[in-house]
């Protein structure tokens, strides 16, 4: 009887309609074809994105270190500058600078915004005295910096000595008051070869750097290539110290559909053809019905086509006699399995080739089969072949039914098992193996379900939440974490767990989870939960347990999913490793080190160890935030701290004493100076031992000293000393002085002395006389002169008040109102209402007068006399201005007179050459100075300094 197979409806549809089912399959693989496409597009592109992205980091990079080296360039140039602003060794610097860093191709310095100094000057005359605070194309960009007190790079501009390039501008101040700016300039080629960006595959990108213009606000491009590239693919990245932004350009934009065109047109084939070949098999299923009929009907007729059948199974066929056992027909593969050829097979039974051990169970399942009571059998059984190996099979039975349905023979197929016997042979002996390792451990091992925590856990939606999210809900609701230890099974543990809890039964660990967690290590446990909510296979953590006995004991708990069981969570291996003892230990060796930090951090210095090989610091003291304000952590993160921290000027003598004695092994004690981190200058006494190991130099061991009060109370007994010398020396002068006026009047007194007792008449003694009396006056005056003098340097209890300057200028003027008016003198005043100066007032007055009565008696004949006078700040300096349009003095000549006592250098009748000399000492006296600027013929100009 045949049986038709019936197909459920939809498919047997399908098959009643070839066509529709031929479109139906190019219609799907068409589609799984598209989007395997689609997907290999995002690849590419991908990959492009991300080799573009790391090409322009890298050049963004380069970039960025170098504008970052110009910054402590701009910064060592601005230390050039003294506390009256005026830089120091401004060329020598310049070409340290110059020669440290090669990107960049000239330093200066810009007082006010007004470039002044410029290293190398070679090449750049052109740029000097440019004011970069009103040139229309430069200011804003200077403003910028000013405002934002920090390093700015403008540009890329047309400078001015000729090329493009880019200024970096660093903003200094004094005394918080704007000073100017320390600049560098950088060629644009050497920043674009720098950078790397001609290193890069030009066939395939280009690059373009942009900035929007200050004014028009309008995005200008610097590079060559500037077509617009906004249709293309593109990634840029911001330069913030310049504002600019750089792109990465893809140079073919269609490339990328190039390499998917031809995959997609070949899928989109082979779709056509699967469907077409869907329709034409489709098309034949009652031609093959019928063919199959016939078949059978030949195979059944034609005892040749069956042998063939039966000879070329892939497994072995025998037609046993039920009753004997002899082998009827056998089919190749079984005569393969056993080594006997066929005609052997045929004069033995199969109960010969059955292993003893499985004889009994097959002829119990035959007998049964004979009797009718099962209609078939299948056991595995052992053969033994004919070199006497044993394979195993799986056999199958099935009876041939005679007319009175009595089996008198049977068939039996043999499927060669031996492989699989292998594997699960193998299997029991490694799962025999890991029992015994997991048993033997020395570290206890537990093997543990998660899984009803986890299905827990994503009822409550706790899944896949933010870490932060889910310790917060435990906290809320202590219920929760109650529950999942309680959900916890433990499915077997090793021997060690016993020892480590005290207990004697695998079943006291194993039967209540929940009584092994005690409440004090509740937020050790939630560490486990927050794993699960993540997703994560592995967790590490040190915590505590509580044995049976009650004692706590410190593990070190791996907690780690089985491979297999990733999603469930029904096998998690779990490792608690005793370290009670190891923490015993590591708290003995911690205690042992902050006794020995406390003790060194006590010393009044900074002790610290460092390796000899490029001077990387291993250890740093705390005292060391007490004396340069770093931290340790600060000076141990940089492997060059130390180095980059040393004073300019002392650094490389330092470096190479250091590594002098180094080198011959000898301890050393040097001093030197260095930057603390509020930018001051701390002076260091360095004590340096070598450290040797089997005899090898192999670090330095030092400390610290701050010596900086010592170096302060030395400069000032050196500036004590250099003002004591320099008062001796003006006491010397000052005695020569005395001693020439007053034996210049005492031999002319002396010499009128001797004509008088020589004259002969009473009218040549009246007129000696007389002239003794003019030169006694002189002696008197001369007297009066000194004795002022000796009173201002010696007045060293001078009272100073805070003076209205501007009231003091009118005092003067009214006292000198006659001559002014005789003279019709100009004088104008440009002094802010409310200038305070601490001054002595006879002083101040006394200057005043000095100096415009001087401009007065000193003007020039053809024309009128005018007087300014000005309130300016210079470096942070107060100084008042006194200028006039008189016959000027001959600075040439005479610029060693015009300070000087009795000291002129005009031809007036009334010039005596003690007015400058005594304003000069008084200004000295009160600390400040005066300076001089003068043309003949054009005027002179006076700047008293003020403190």
């Amino acid at each position: 009887m045949v049986l038709k197979k019936k197909w459920p409806t939809f498919i047997s549809w399908f098959l009643r309609k070839p066509k529709t089912a031929g479109l139906f399959v190019f219609i799907c693989l068409s589609f799984i074809i598209a989007y395997t496409v689609y997907q290999q597009y995002r690849i590419i592109k991908e990959d492009e994105r991300r080799e573009m992205n790391n090409t322009l980091q890298i050049v963004h990079q380069n970039i960025d270190q170098s504008l970052k080296n110009c910054y402590t360039t701009t910064l060592t140039l601005a230390l050039t500058i003294n506390d009256n602003g005026i830089p120091q060794n401004f060329e020598y610097v310049g070409k340290q600078l110059m020669d440290s860093n090669s990107s960049i191709s000239a330093v200066q310095l810009v007082p006010n915004g007004v470039i002044k100094y410029t290293y190398p000057l070679k090449g750049n005359e052109a740029a000097m005295n440019l004011n970069i605070l009103t040139s229309p194309y430069l200011k804003e960009e200077a403003l910028k910096s000013i405002a934002n007190q920090k390093m700015y790079f403008a540009g890329p501009l047309q400078l001015k000595q000729g090329g493009t390039g880019i200024v970096g501008r660093f903003p200094i101040f004094l005394n918080n008051k704007f000073w100017g700016f320390s600049a560098v300039i950088i060629k644009l080629e050497k920043l674009l070869k720098s950078s790397g960006i001609n290193n890069v595959d030009d066939s395939k990108y280009y690059f373009q750097l942009s900035k929007k213009n200050p004014v028009s606000l309008k995005e200008v491009f610097y590079l060559p290539n500037k077509s617009d590239f906004s249709k293309k693919y593109n990634i840029s990245v911001t330069i913030p110290d310049g504002d600019w932004k750089l792109y990465l350009i893809s140079k073919h934009q269609n490339y990328l559909y190039y390499q998917i065109l031809i995959p997609a047109i070949l899928g989109f084939i082979f779709a056509a053809l699967f469907g077409f070949a869907i329709n034409a098999l489709l098309k034949m299923p009652k031609e093959l019905q019928l063919l199959v009929h016939n078949q059978a009907t030949k195979l059944f007729n034609n005892e040749i086509k069956y042998k063939s059948i039966f000879d070329q199974a892939a497994v072995g066929i025998a037609y046993i006699d039920s009753y004997s056992g002899n082998f009827l027909e056998i089919n190749k593969q079984y005569c393969n399995l056993l080594g006997y050829s066929e005609q052997e097979m045929k004069k033995k039974n199969f109960q010969s080739v059955t292993h003893p051990d499985d004889l009994e169970e097959d002829l119990m399942n035959l007998e049964k089969l004979k009797e009718g009571k099962i209609r078939e059998y299948s056991m595995e059984k052992r053969y033994l072949t004919k070199k006497n190996a044993v394979i195993w099979t799986k056999l199958t039975v099935s009876p041939l039914w005679n007319i009175n349905e009595t089996p008198t023979t049977h068939i039996a197929i043999i499927e060669d098992i031996s492989l699989k016997k292998e594997a699960e042979e193998l299997i029991k002996k490694s799962e025999t193996r890991f029992k015994s390792l997991f048993d033997d451990s020395p570290i206890p091992l537990w093997v543990e379900d998660f899984s009803k925590v986890k299905i827990y856990l994503q009822e409550l939606g706790l899944i896949n939440k933010t870490q932060e999210t889910v310790y917060n809900y435990l906290n809320q609701y202590p219920g929760v974490l109650h529950k999942c230890i309680s959900l916890v099974k433990v499915i077997d543990v090793n021997n060690s767990s016993l020892q480590l809890y005290e207990a004697e039964t695998k079943e006291e660990l194993t039967t209540d989870f929940a009584k092994l967690i005690d409440p004090s290590i509740f937020d050790d446990f939630k560490k486990q939960i927050l794993v699960i909510t993540q997703g994560e296979k592995q967790l590490i953590n040190e915590t505590k347990i509580k044995n049976f006995k009650g004692e706590f004991r410190d593990i070190d708990l791996r907690w780690n999913v089985i491979n297999g069981y990733e999603e469930t969570l029904q096998r998690v291996i779990v490792s608690t490793e005793d370290i009670t003892e190891r923490k015993a230990s590591e708290k003995l060796i911690l205690d042992a080190r902050i006794r020995t930090e406390s003790l060194i951090n006590t010393i009044d210095g900074i002790v610290w160890e460092c390796q000899i090989k490029g001077l990387v610091f291993s250890f740093i003291s705390q005292k060391v935030e007490k004396i340069l304000g770093y931290t340790p952590e600060e000076w141990l993160a940089s492997d060059t701290f130390w180095i980059d921290h040393i004073y300019e000027n002392d650094k490389q003598w330092t470096l190479d004493f250091c590594a002098s004695k180094t080198e011959q092994n000898l301890n050393h004690d040097f001093e030197y100076r260095m930057i603390a981190k509020d930018g001051s200058i701390v002076w260091l006494r360095d004590i340096v031992n070598v450290v040797f190991e089997n005899g090898k130099a192999v670090s330095l061991r030092g400390i610290m000293i701050d010596i900086t009060k010592t170096k302060v109370a030395e400069k000032e007994l050196k500036d004590s000393f250099n003002l004591v010398t320099e008062q001796n020396k003006r006491l010397l002068n000052f005695s020569y002085i005395v001693s020439h006026n007053l034996r210049s009047h005492t031999s002319n007194i002396s010499s009128i002395m001797d004509l008088i007792e020589i004259s002969e008449s009473e009218q040549e003694r009246n007129e000696m006389i007389q002239l003794l009396k003019s030169i006694s006056n002189s002696l008197n005056e001369t007297m009066l002169h000194l004795n002022e003098v000796i009173n201002i340097r010696t007045n060293i209890g001078l009272v100073s008040e805070s003076l209205n300057l501007n009231q003091y200028i009118n005092t003067v003027q009214n006292v000198l109102t006659e001559q002014i008016t005789l003279s019709d003198v100009s004088i104008t005043t440009d002094i802010p209402k409310n200038v305070m100066v601490n001054y002595n007032p006879a002083y101040l007055e006394s200057i005043l007068y000095n100096i415009i009565s001087n401009s007065i008696r000193y003007r020039h004949p053809e024309r009128k006399p005018a007087i300014s006078i000005k309130w300016l700040i210079e470096n942070d300096l107060n100084v008042l201005q006194i200028s006039d349009n008189g016959v000027g003095i001959d600075l040439v000549k005479n610029a060693d007179k015009i300070f000087g006592m009795y000291k002129t250098f005009s031809n007036n009748s009334d010039a005596k050459g003690i007015g400058l000399f005594i304003t000069k000492n008084q200004i000295d006296a009160m600390g400040g100075n005066i300076t001089v600027e003068s043309e003949p013929n054009i005027g002179t100009t006076f700047k008293i300094y003020i403190q």
